[in-house]
């Protein structure tokens, strides 16, 4: 599926499956990612890098921040 065609969820589940099956942190390396938007932090195989540009930051890290409070 085309990245634009994702949700960022569908998106990040991708890159994390991605990470996992290259031995990576995924934890780790998707929250370098987010905290310094430094693509570096993904790992360019099966297009996970192209795949995290296409999420949402901002709208992720509200619903991240959400979920942690148990807000609805």
């Amino acid at each position: 599926m085309e990245p634009k065609n994702l949700s960022n969820k569908e998106a990040l589940q991708e890159v994390y499956q991605i990470l996992c099956e290259k031995g990576y942190n995924p934890i780790g390396q998707i929250v370098g990612y987010l905290l310094s938007e430094d693509p570096t932090y993904i790992t360019n195989c099966s297009n996970a890098r192209t795949l995290v540009r296409h999420i949402d930051r901002d709208e992720l890290m509200g619903e991240l921040v959400r979920c942690y409070l148990e807000l609805d």
